[in-house]
C-alpha cells in the first residue's frame, strides 16, 4: 500500500478489520499506523470509523510494568 494513495470501498474494510484486531490485541495506535506505512490520523480515523473503542492516552500505568520504568 503507497502511502498517499487513498483507500476506498472493500480496501478500507478490510484495512479497518486488521487495524482494529490489531489495535484489540494491544498495539498503540502510532505503531500499527508505522507497521502499515500510515499516518496517525488516518488509523485513529479508520479505528473510528469502524467504532472501535480507543484506549485512554498514556498506557499501561499498572504498577510493575515494563512502561512505567521509565
Amino acid at each position: 500500500m503507497h502511502k498517499g494513495k487513498w483507500i476506498t470501498g472493500s480496501a478500507r474494510k478490510e484495512l479497518a478489520r486488521t487495524f482494529t484486531r490489531e489495535y484489540s490485541e494491544g498495539r498503540s495506535i502510532r505503531s500499527i499506523a508505522e507497521a502499515h506505512g500510515r499516518s496517525y490520523g488516518f488509523v485513529h480515523r479508520v479505528l473510528t470509523e469502524a467504532g472501535a473503542t480507543l484506549r485512554a492516552r498514556g498506557g499501561d500505568v499498572r504498577a510493575g510494568s515494563a512502561q512505567s520504568a521509565r
